[in-house]
């Protein structure tokens, strides 16, 4: 995996109309965003840009757009708080057509340090289309308005979308530079390096519901981890490779042999490969899911026929810790419960608990284990939180990322 990409510091923007992907694709409730994590983190890239004299030509995905172009789905709230948040005016584009007249007027009328963000790129249709034909003469639009390109949406990283990867080879062909922002940077730095070099011991901790979901993830990390933690609602089909019984628990019956060939992995590489001892088990998931329940703490091996296990028992919690106050790196995707819940939030914030406490270097790979960090609090105690959930466990997969990969190297 190539990873040293030319960054933001790594050319001179001052008078160069220059293309920036980001990832404005926020909450909205009524047209108004809900969080806006995701736009604050575009900041620092965007800023350094206009500080440079750049002209700043920002683009985004915005939702699924399945119903063709609309308001709901505009991003004409993204540009309204960019505009609040950077203190000058960002010009927006409101065309559906995303790179039309409108835009290149806009562009043309550009003053250095000016921004101008344009329409959803979802808009065109063809922006989601196969790495083969993924619009072609999308891409080269958007190389029209610009000189260089810079992708800063590791969200979007792991898609060949016109926007984020196919752009580059027009960029290209004019001469232009294409270079990652620094949010991508420090993606590259944690995750990248995580998986590629890490600092030993290296703990890799993944929870989460579906062992199918994961099957390549755990594959890489047991080459490259030293210790393998397996907790959450993909525990129990190991468990059942194990050969336990696992009562009413969530289980993918068609990975059990897979699960007893990583478990044979682990042994031959000489990895430690740790699941839970105990676990908490209910007679029904809780409806709503953050209901009060009834929990009891039983062994992993002695999971009552009529209950579900919901979530790792304190004996594991415990191992679980252990395992990582040993650790330099530690790597975590994916709650160790159904952690929506009060009850069962237990071991979720366990673990988050035992990473926050460590002096190791701590990676929450984006999803849910980052919504979990950030809900109970333990976000500002995490030496990074991946924004994206797809791509950083495609970066956990050891797979080059297309976002990733079309930026030039150093």
């Amino acid at each position: 995996m190539a990873l040293n990409k030319k960054s933001v510091d790594d050319f001179n923007a001052k008078g160069i109309r220059v293309l920036v992907r980001c990832d404005f694709n926020v909450p909205l409730k009524n047209g108004e965003i809900t969080d806006e994590t995701r736009i604050v983190a575009a900041l620092p890239t965007i800023k350094k840009l206009i500080g440079d004299g750049a002209k700043v030509i920002l683009c985004s995905h915005l939702g699924k757009v399945k119903e063709g172009p609309n308001e709901k789905e505009s991003l004409a709230p993204v540009a309204k708080r960019l505009s609040e948040k950077l203190g000058k005016e960002v010009v927006f584009v409101s065309d559906y057509n995303v790179t039309g007249q409108a835009a290149t007027d806009a562009v043309n009328a550009m003053k250095e340090g000016d921004v101008v963000l344009l329409q959803n790129t979802r808009f065109r249709g063809k922006e989601e289309t196969k790495p083969g034909d993924a619009g072609e003469a999308f891409a080269k639009e958007l190389a029209d308005l610009a000189d260089d390109y810079v992708c800063d949406a590791f969200g979007s990283a792991h898609r060949a979308h016109a926007s984020v990867a196919v752009v580059t080879k027009f960029i290209t062909a004019k001469g232009g530079t294409n270079a990652v922002g620094y949010l991508m940077q420090k993606e590259i730095n944690f995750l990248g390096n995580a998986v590629e070099n890490p600092v030993r011991p290296f703990v890799a901790i993944l929870g989460g519901a579906k062992v199918a979901d994961k099957l390549n993830v755990i594959d890489n990390l047991l080459e490259k981890a030293d210790t393998l933690i397996i907790g959450g609602g993909m525990a129990f089909t190991f468990l059942k490779a194990k050969g336990f019984e696992i009562g009413k628990s969530l289980v993918d019956d068609e990975k059990v042999d897979y699960c007893r060939d990583m478990m044979a992995k682990a042994e031959k590489l000489g990895k430690k490969l740790l699941l839970p001892v105990d676990t908490g088990v209910a007679a029904s998931f809780p409806d709503p899911i953050d209901a009060p329940i009834d929990v009891e703490y039983v062994d992993s091996d002695k999971i009552p026929a009529d209950k579900e296990g919901l979530d790792i028992g304190p004996k594991t919690q415990e191992l679980f810790a252990d395992a990582v106050k040993s650790a330099k790196t530690v790597v975590w995707n994916g709650p160790m419960g159904v952690f929506e819940n009060p009850i069962l939030a237990k071991g979720t914030i366990a673990v988050a608990k035992a990473l926050a406490e460590t002096d190791a270097t701590t990676i929450i790979g984006g999803g849910d284990s980052a919504a979990a960090c950030n809900q109970l609090g333990f976000a500002d105690k995490m030496s990074h939180i991946s924004t994206g959930g797809g791509a950083s466990l495609e970066f956990l997969e050891g797979k080059e990322l297309p976002g990733v990969y079309a930026a030039d190297d150093k």
